[in-house]
């Protein structure tokens, strides 16, 4: 059984170290320092990425699995004359979602700055009614800087430029009931699955069926995550990301999700009747669903053009894209699939 401790654990300091997209070489070195520690060996490849093989007890038929580190965030758009920022996205984050949260501000000269996202018209014993009537919107929202700042010139002076990385509090809980609630579950939550199973591994000394790959993609939230990195020889991919919660799904944060289908299509049948079938061999508890609004690490790989039969799964995570929430049983049934499936013939 895979340590879920551990792996909460991971994923806690997983959640606490910022790894926007194109921004994730700190992550992905404590990453590479993490797999090390287990006896692996994991490489960088020009893009960023991490790739760590693990040699399977027979030749052939070799399985990928990746899950991504890279998050959701924002740059500085423009800096304004009133010494406010403006953002761009990255990825796709609900304004809403974002009012009223702190933020840290990458500087170009290396040093950081804590902010708070705000609407322009933040206070209501000023602006009235307006306050709550004003559309969240890229045009609408600034982040105020927690310094001495009055004009763009006040701002420029502490280094901020055009392009500096902004990051999202991400506010992570462990509460006693087992929930997990963070920014950015998407995908650190998988992330800490293939840190747990590298470690069931290597504790136990166990080698998986066939030669394994495990890849932590950085561009999954801005769409070429799984484009490259992964090697050509492998002919299953399963993309280990988050399962959706609500809307007459039937995803729910105690179980792991298998995505049937998603914006980009169905995912292979036989593959997914296997992931079923491993559930059900071992009292695994998850669901089936389709996911509307989606795409992953394994659409990006097939665009690229492997010739790959690829499959997707997942904790339940509530309330993707903002405030997120799972619990330690969805993250564990993940778990004990990965590893279930690793083992497999």
């Amino acid at each position: 059984m895979p340590d879920i401790e551990y792996i909460t654990d991971r994923l806690v300091t997983l959640c606490k170290t910022p790894s926007p997209s194109g921004d994730t070489k700190e992550v992905i070195d404590w990453l590479k320092a993490e797999f090390e520690a287990l006896g692996y060996e994991p490489k960088i490849n020009n893009k960023g990425g991490l790739l760590v093989t693990i040699p399977g007890a027979k030749e052939g038929n070799e399985r990928g699995l990746s899950a991504h580190v890279d998050t959701l965030g924002a740059m500085v758009f423009e800096i304004k004359s009133n010494g406010r920022l403006k953002l761009s996205l990255i990825g796709g984050s609900p304004w809403p979602s974002l009012e009223g949260e702190h933020v840290i501000i990458k500087a170009s000269n290396g040093k950081r700055y804590t902010g708070t996202i705000l609407v322009t018209k933040a206070a209501s014993h000023v602006w009235g009614q307006e306050t709550s009537k004003m559309e969240r919107n890229a045009d609408n929202m600034e982040v105020r800087i927690d310094e001495k700042v009055k004009n763009k010139e006040d701002v420029l002076q502490l280094g901020i430029r055009v392009g500096d990385f902004v990051v999202f509090d991400p506010r992570t809980e462990v509460t006693s009931s087992g929930f997990i609630k963070s920014r950015h579950l998407d995908d650190k939550a998988s992330v800490a699955v293939l840190l747990g199973c590298a470690k069931y591994l290597a504790d136990n000394n166990l080698r998986p069926a066939y030669t394994t790959h495990f890849y932590i993609s950085v561009h999954e939230e801005v769409g070429h995550g799984g484009s490259s990195g992964i090697p050509e020889t492998i002919k299953e991919f399963i993309a280990v990301d988050m399962g959706c919660v609500g809307n007459g799904l039937q995803g729910s944060e105690y179980t792991v999700s298998i995505c049937a289908k998603d914006s980009g299509g169905p995912y292979d049948l036989a593959l997914r009747k296997k992931l079923e079938a491993l559930c059900e061999e071992h009292d695994i508890p998850y669901v089936v669903d389709i996911f509307p609004y989606y795409g992953s690490d394994a659409g990006a790989l097939l665009r690229a053009g492997y010739d790959v039969r690829c499959g997707l799964i997942g904790t339940g995570v509530d309330a993707s894209h903002s405030h997120e929430r799972t619990h330690k049983e969805g993250v564990l049934a993940t778990a004990r699939l990965v590893l279930s499936y690793i083992m497999s013939e």
